[in-house]
């Protein structure tokens, strides 16, 4: 198992290089970079230019030759395009800026972002508490619901039970988390009907100065209407899955002899068919968790008015913020490629008959 470990340790950096070398290509061919969004900003801005290019004269600068190179740079000196490019490494090759990235990366140092005067790891953790609060309840409460449920609907498949709630969870998959979300706000913010949560936020002002379990309460009134919005949609696959692993598992040999030997059903259920039927849906929490709790979700922040990693991924790839786009993409994709081993581990866990390294040999 330590080789096979070992070799998964080591594809993660040709792995985690291919990524980051498709998306850093990608972005050569994408108009509008850095460089285009600070003359952008100048156009509707008049009097920046001015200050950046140190107070000279705008009529004389419009007289300028320029650098075409870039979408709306006509009339604009030279010497400032070229300050411009030294500013964001632009003076560089492609692939000395790409090497450049990747080595400070490898030592952890993700910079900082082109447009706000923040290290990229600062501006992740400050936007952490948004996305963690949606991920981890969601996550969570979307496992507490669905494995009973999945397991009940096993039990009594084909019953009146399994019927309804199979449509219940159908019609849930099928709303549009944004629609959901903008209902919830109509129903119990405000919007027509009921002020009966907050309209966004995660805590009302003067937070810190409530006792504990006035906080807590105060977060859970918060944060009610976007978990609903964000885990309405994730009972389905959970669920199903859950009791089709159950349904497989029922149905074969060994449960009919443990039954024959007079076990209880809820021992063979629970003693027996447990452990093989959830192998799937436990070992992959850890990816799923993850990928929840990192992914951040943008439409849902934006209708509650949050700001977490959802928002902070569409507005650095609007702006073009390319610290803050690869610095984020490369943590995650490190985190995600560590997760798949520990989901492998938890296989293993979970059945210590399954062994990886032998099927990989």
């Amino acid at each position: 198992m330590g080789a096979y470990i070992l070799r998964r340790l080591m594809l993660i950096v040709p792995t985690l290089f291919g990524i980051m070398l498709i998306n850093f290509a990608l972005t050569q061919f994408v108009p509008g970079g850095p460089i285009e969004q600070i003359i952008a900003r100048m156009e509707g801005q008049g009097d920046v230019f001015s200050q950046i290019a140190g107070g000279g004269d705008a009529g004389m600068a419009s007289q300028a030759g320029g650098d075409e190179k870039y979408l709306g740079a006509r009339g604009l000196p030279p010497e400032f395009i070229a300050q411009l490019e030294a500013e964001f490494g632009f003076d560089k090759p492609p692939l000395q800026r790409f090497l450049a990235m990747m080595g400070n990366y490898l030592r952890f140092d993700f910079g900082e972002s082109y447009f706000r005067s923040i290290g990229v790891i600062d501006l992740i953790v400050e936007k952490m508490p948004v996305s963690i609060t949606l991920g981890l309840w969601s996550t969570l409460i979307a496992y507490l619901v669905s494995i009973p449920l999945g397991i009940r609907k096993a039990v009594r498949d084909g019953s009146g039970f399994d019927t309804w709630t199979s449509a219940v969870i159908i019609v849930a998959y099928a709303i549009p988390g944004f629609l959901f979300a903008i209902l919830l706000l109509v129903l119990f913010a405000g919007g027509s009907y009921w002020q009966v949560f907050p309209l966004r936020g995660l805590h009302s002002d003067g937070w810190q100065e409530l006792g504990f379990w006035a906080r807590m309460g105060d977060y859970i009134w918060h944060i009610t209407l976007p978990v609903i919005a964000s885990t309405i949609s994730s009972f389905a696959t959970l669920t199903l899955l859950t009791k089709n692993s159950f349904l497989d598992e029922i149905r074969k040999h060994y449960v009919m002899t443990a039954r024959a030997k007079g076990l209880s059903e809820a021992r063979v259920l629970y003693g027996h068919v447990f452990r093989n039927a959830m192998l799937i849906v436990i070992a992959g929490f850890p990816a799923v968790f993850v990928s929840v709790f990192f992914g951040g979700s943008l439409i849902i922040e934006t209708i509650f008015s949050l700001d977490g990693l959802g928002r902070l991924g569409f507005e650095a790839a609007v702006a073009r913020d390319y610290p803050v786009i690869f610095g984020t993409l490369f943590i995650f994709g490190l985190i995600g490629l560590v997760m798949g081993i520990v989901s492998d581990l938890m296989y293993i866990w979970i059945d210590p008959r399954i062994d990886f390294e032998k099927r990989g040999a």
